[in-house]
């Protein structure tokens, strides 16, 4: 197998874990959200999202850096060396996990009573705490595991932690409401299922350890043998680490930093408009719904452009910068035309999905607002990753700061005005900042244009496609009157998600915004839809 083969065949078993870990926390989500309550929601969610957040403190950056640095030192036969970088890391996600454990449990009431103003989220805070003890460890396994080019290992482990971490979320949930106590209660329990799923996972790892140890003595590799590259300081590790990965780190942290952002925004922003419990309210249909909904969009979208972030660091090394342009150029119109159709599905039918999933009605409007947009989060990460890809991280890390900057005024001059929206609105103005910057930035190394004089064409694709969305969607709502509630916004869903995915390549390729002469360069996937279709274009 070549490295291009195994690099996407690893793309592929990741882009699918990811997947399928996504499909299962909305999975996890919904019935959480019924069972929860408001108050039970708003500790849910204040607890993830903090976790969340923390989780990519310790480890974002950090295994992607070590795998770099494993995979050298084998490439160079260097096992001792590799083998001590990975002890090296190993050890300071022990000391971290141990740290922030302590001080997640010691200063939950911090968090939940002075940061977001949901004191009955300390319980879930102090449940989902002792999870951060083994997901650092774990996040080093899986970059060894990539470095050792198995990526397999941290594909099932993902899979198997999400299983683990849902069923024990909602049975444990499910449990302490039985025996009588209330949703904050509960939403402890399904903090809890985090701990639960990371037992898993690092489950998982110690199998695949086992076994790529006894697979080296099989072929021969001995560290041990390999008394050159024995000892290397672990001060000379870290620094190595660090500088690589903290811009890594904050680049990574823009997601899990927005909405731990919004978490502690959301009530100090508008109990004073609203009053404290539709605050509350409005917090839990935030995080059980929006934020869940709004995750979906990004998968298919980043799967399909990361694949193309070796070729473009490739390219960039070799400065062959015709072909970097052409890969940015494809990169960036990937992202955009395989993630809007999905925003407008989700987005133009969030009050059928809402009502099929959730327990009440309201909140339609949230969920729309923060899933259209993430297309604006689509092109942000797709663009972080070939700034990092081109040597570019510490661009992409001030970037990311501006970005929050602007979310945090954004979010504190219109929350007064147009309350929940104001701080969605701030969320948006975030991403569409950092794109630009990125953009801008990759624009001094190589000129390129995502969809160049097309924009018309496409435009009116979304238009129309958002137009028809909204139509279908409006006949689900108009079901409801003549069937149950639920199979009516279910069929409107299916109308919306059916509609939009047959007419919107069709449009795009009538309007010429994807042209014959470019499919070859294109994934196969989208060279399957698109090739039976040319026969529409006129020549």
């Amino acid at each position: 197998m070549s490295k291009t083969e195994s690099f996407v065949r690893g793309t592929v078993i990741l882009a699918a874990a990811a997947l399928i870990a996504r499909v299962l926390g909305l999975v996890q989500r919904v019935p959480l959200e019924h069972m929860l309550g408001v108050t039970g929601n708003a500790s849910f969610t204040v607890a993830n999202n903090l976790y969340l957040m923390l989780l990519a403190v310790a480890t974002a950056g950090i295994p992607s850096t070590l795998s770099k640095m494993v995979s050298e030192r084998y490439a160079l036969g260097r096992p001792a060396e590799a083998q001590r970088i990975y002890f090296a890391a190993l050890l300071f996600a022990g000391v971290i996990g141990v740290i922030m454990t302590v001080g997640l449990y010691i200063f939950a009431p911090f968090f939940a009573v002075y940061s977001s103003k949901v004191p009955e989220a300390i319980l879930a805070i102090r449940a989902i705490a002792p999870s951060l003890l083994l997901f650092p460890m774990i996040a080093m396994m899986r970059g060894y595991f990539q470095g050792r080019n198995l990526m397999i290992a941290g594909g099932i482990s993902q899979i198997v932690e999400q299983i683990a971490r849902v069923f024990t979320a909602i049975l444990l949930a499910y449990i302490i409401l039985k025996l009588g106590y209330g949703g904050v209660e509960a939403s402890a329990g399904a903090s809890f299922g985090s701990v639960l799923g990371s037992i898993g996972a690092f489950a998982v790892m110690i199998y695949y350890a086992f076994k790529m140890r006894k697979q080296d003595k099989l072929e021969g590799i001995d560290a041990r043998s390999d008394k050159d590259h024995a000892v290397i300081p672990l001060t000379q590790i870290y620094g190595d680490i660090f500088k690589l990965s903290i811009p890594i780190v904050l680049s990574s942290l823009t997601i899990p930093a927005v909405y731990f952002i919004d978490s502690i925004l959301v009530k100090p922003l508008l109990i004073g408009q609203l009053g404290d419990a539709m605050a509350t309210n409005v917090l839990a249909i935030l995080g059980a719904r929006a934020q869940s909904v709004a995750g979906i969009p990004p998968i298919l979208a980043i799967a399909l452009s990361q694949s193309l972030i070796p070729i473009i660091s490739a390219a960039f090394a070799s400065r062959k910068m015709e072909h970097l342009k052409n890969q940015i150029t494809l990169a960036l119109r990937i992202s955009v035309l395989t993630g809007v159709p999905i925003v407008l599905i989700f987005s133009t039918a969030a009050y059928s999905v809402n009502g099929l999933l959730f327990s009440t009605q309201e909140g339609a409007g949230i969920i729309a607002a923060l899933t259209l947009g993430t297309i604006f989060q689509i092109t942000m990460m797709t663009t972080n990753s070939m700034l990092i890809g081109i040597n570019k991280a510490n661009q992409s890390m001030v970037h990311v700061m501006i970005g929050i900057v602007v979310k945090l005024i954004v979010s504190f001059a219109l929350a007064p005005f147009i309350g929940i929206y104001g701080i969605i609105a701030g969320t948006a103005l975030c991403f569409i900042t950092i794109t630009w910057l990125n953009i801008r930035s990759l624009r001094q190394i190589v000129t390129f244009s995502v969809l160049g004089n097309r924009w018309i064409g496409f435009i009116v694709t979304v238009v129309v496609l958002g137009g028809i969305g909204l139509l279908l969607n409006q006949v689900g709502i108009l079901l409801t009157g003549y069937m149950n509630d639920r199979v009516a916004f279910f069929i409107g869903c299916c109308m919306v998600g059916i509609a939009i995915l047959l007419v919107y390549p069709v449009m795009l390729v009538l309007l010429r915004v994807v042209k014959a002469n470019e499919l070859d360069s294109y994934p196969k996937v989208l060279r399957k839809v698109f090739r039976p279709l040319m026969r529409l274009q006129k020549n």
